[in-house]
């Protein structure tokens, strides 16, 4: 199949407008919450049960965002009840306001493992950076100025933008079917952005819901954090895209988690491998002679970055690095200042 055929196209030229929604297919609603950050909202869908409706995914949870939720629960949703929340993964601008949807009487449907690292992070709320990722940062080649302001700082908590997760939840797994918006859906699960990802297949029609996992035109951050240090989030990644490819059909039409709805899914998900396949060349050149994990941002994204990037740069960073390191291709040493160095095996 020649995958460059079809292109990437995008039926929707405009999102909905905060509050509102656009009807996308019969019975499923596209909405959007923003966030407070450089990639500024997150895409919801609602899909149509009849008497209530399904939520994929539900933003942040804050004072905005719970007043956009009852804008469109009056509006679009025509006074229904949310009955049914689909949380794709655990992170914050997905499962926010999972918990709030609870209280009001919708059932959480999610994973094992996104239910489970998000009542942790939840639970988990720090003052001040812990030893372990001051650490990390470390290890990592993070600048001192900058290391010694992090240490200084209240660092990001779930908390402050998770409403509390109520205790039970209905676990959705790889290869199940579920019903949604009168439509019969196959559940296939990613790796690599966040662990156990579930992803929506229409057995009826052309619909696919993306999540994190299938974005049109951003790449999907993958990253090691302190809880697992030595992760090959990457190599999962890879995995995942590929193991989707054969599921892939240019007529389907993509509800992501942010940014447009596309069609053109083969050639995106050849892009997403090719686009870390190249970032990994460039990065075994760099490693010719040894560097920390914040020596190589210009290798792997093509550009340096600091300001509010740095974090998620940093974190992918090192993904790439542990992704050869797996694979056997590169060496690392502890230097003087705690940070390691990478380079590549001598041939």
């Amino acid at each position: 199949m020649n995958v460059m055929a079809a292109g990437i196209r995008y039926p929707y030229a405009d999102p909905p407008a905060e509050g509102e929604a656009i009807e996308i297919a019969p019975g499923v609603l596209w909405m959007r919450l923003p966030l407070p950050m450089a990639l500024d909202h997150v895409n919801i869908f609602a899909l149509d049960d009849g008497p209530g409706w399904t939520v994929i995914d539900t933003g942040f949870d804050s004072k905005r965002g719970r007043a956009i939720w009852q804008r469109l629960l009056a509006g679009p949703l025509g006074g229904k009840p949310v009955t049914r929340v689909i949380v794709t993964h655990h992170h914050p601008d997905h499962i926010g306001l999972a918990g709030w949807l609870q209280a009001q009487g919708a059932a959480l449907h999610t994973t094992r493992t996104a239910w489970l690292y998000a009542r942790m992070l939840v639970l988990d709320e720090q003052p001040t950076p812990l030893p372990e990722q001051v650490a990390f940062w470390r290890a990592a080649g993070m600048a001192p100025d900058l290391l010694a302001q992090r240490m200084a700082e209240r660092p990001f908590n779930f908390a402050d933008v998770v409403a509390p997760l109520p205790l039970g939840f209905t676990r959705l797994q790889q290869g199940q079917a579920i019903t949604m918006g009168g439509r019969r859906w196959t559940i296939r699960m990613g790796n690599g952005h966040a662990p156990e990802h579930a992803t929506f297949w229409s057995q009826d029609d052309n619909l696919v819901l993306g999540g994190d996992q299938l974005l049109p035109s951003i790449s999907a951050n993958i990253g090691v954090y302190p809880t697992e240090p030595d992760a090959d989030p990457l190599g999962e990644w890879l995995e995942s895209c590929a193991a989707f490819q054969p599921l892939a059909r240019d007529d389907q039409l993509v509800l992501p988690g942010h940014k447009l709805p596309f069609t053109g899914l083969p050639l995106r998900l050849h892009q997403m491998i090719e686009n870390h396949h190249g970032a990994l060349d460039r990065l075994r050149a760099h490693l010719s002679t040894p560097h920390t994990a914040a020596e190589c941002f210009l290798p792997i994204f093509k550009r340096d970055i600091t300001g509010g990037a740095y974090g998620l740069a940093l974190v992918e960073a090192v993904a790439h690095l542990n992704h050869l390191l797996h694979r056997g291709e590169v060496c690392r040493t502890m230097n003087e200042t705690g940070a390691w160095t990478w380079v590549m095996h001598d041939r």
